[in-house]
């Protein structure tokens, strides 16, 4: 009997009685991060990393049975010794170890390997299985350097500051727009959010993390008031009428899909800039040959081309459906 095992309901551990991530709601549930494809409700029982604990509480409910732990605490269930260690994904994000009598699995959850400055840096764990996402699993997927893009976008909204234009991007509420935030030049100007976005900002703030400033959009400012700012929004934002209250605007997305031509049209937005949240093709491969391990098991994305990549490397490799998905309306990615 392998040590996880892949069900409907979820990565499933047999001697715990434990899921991960799971689809549907279980006895008692460990989960990765709290995107909500990851993190869903009706468990009766939440094991998570004290950063996603606040994100669980608002998200899903603050009457919900959620148990916090730090990185790198072993939880020992029926045997079983759990522990959380930094994905880098977004706040809070982890990978899970699980070890059983000497194996050892880990499951990624999603990840990225490289610092942002605002998400706790990925840590690398060996292993002898690894459960990897494969969201950019193929060669073309290879990001710019992080301080590239930003230079890119904070020329975007000089640019426009300095035409009157105000300069609207589009980002997931928890990860990406907390990343604009803390790598923008807010010399520029003044930074807004869509009050989504500045919800999440309060639950982070309120958790400790010094997020730098940003202003909540509501119906008291005028156009006048957000000339040449820089909005941050969720994509659903940008396709409705909340875009009225702008004067004349500029519209952005910032996610790995912008690596693709015409990917800006697709997102209905006049720039796009390449920047992700879950690992490139080289941070994929680079992960797996680091973790030591003989098999990897491969979910989301390009999983069987990337498993077929892995066996060609020399790699046990088979790709697992899950019910994991992004959002791209939002520009999770």
């Amino acid at each position: 009997m392998p040590l996880l095992e892949f069900t409907e309901r979820g990565i499933y551990c047999q001697r715990a009685g434990i899921f991960i991530d799971p689809s549907q709601g279980v006895p008692r549930a460990l989960i990765t991060h709290a995107h909500a494809d990851h993190a869903r409700s009706g468990s009766q029982h939440y094991l998570c990393t004290t950063g996603t604990a606040p994100l669980l509480r608002y998200r899903l409910g603050a009457h919900q049975n959620i148990q916090p732990v730090a990185f790198g605490e072993a939880v020992n269930i029926h045997g079983v010794r759990f522990s959380f260690h930094p994905a880098g994904h977004v706040v809070g994000s982890a990978q899970i170890r699980v070890e059983y009598q000497g194996e050892i699995w880990v499951v990624s959850g999603d990840y990225k390997t490289e610092p942002d400055h605002i998400t706790e840096e990925f840590e690398l764990v060996k292993c002898h299985t690894f459960v990897t996402e494969s969201t950019f699993g193929l060669p073309v997927y290879q990001w710019p350097s992080q301080q590239a893009v930003f230079q890119e976008i904070n020329a975007w909204w000089s640019s426009n500051r300095h035409k009157g234009v105000t300069s609207v991007i589009s980002a997931y509420t928890l990860g990406k727009a907390q990343r604009i935030i803390q790598n923008v030049d807010h010399e520029i100007g003044p930074v807004y959010c869509h009050s989504s976005v500045e919800e999440t900002n309060k639950v982070l703030r309120n958790a400790g993390l010094k997020l730098r400033a940003t202003k909540e959009i509501t119906e008291q400012q005028t156009k006048t008031d957000l000339r040449g700012s820089l909005v941050i929004a969720p994509g659903t934002a940008l396709v409705s009428s909340w875009m009225r209250r702008f004067g004349e605007y500029s519209t952005a997305a910032a996610s790995g899909w912008m690596i693709l031509r015409g990917r800006k049209n697709w997102y209905h937005v006049d720039k796009g800039f390449v920047l992700s949240d879950h690992a490139d093709w080289m941070g994929l491969n680079s992960t797996i040959a680091a973790t030591g391990c003989d098999m990897v098991i491969v979910t989301h994305g390009y999983s069987e081309i990337f498993a077929r990549w892995l066996r060609q490397q020399g790699y046990q490799a088979l790709a697992e459906k899950t019910h994991y998905e992004d959002d791209g309306s939002d520009a999770t990615s």
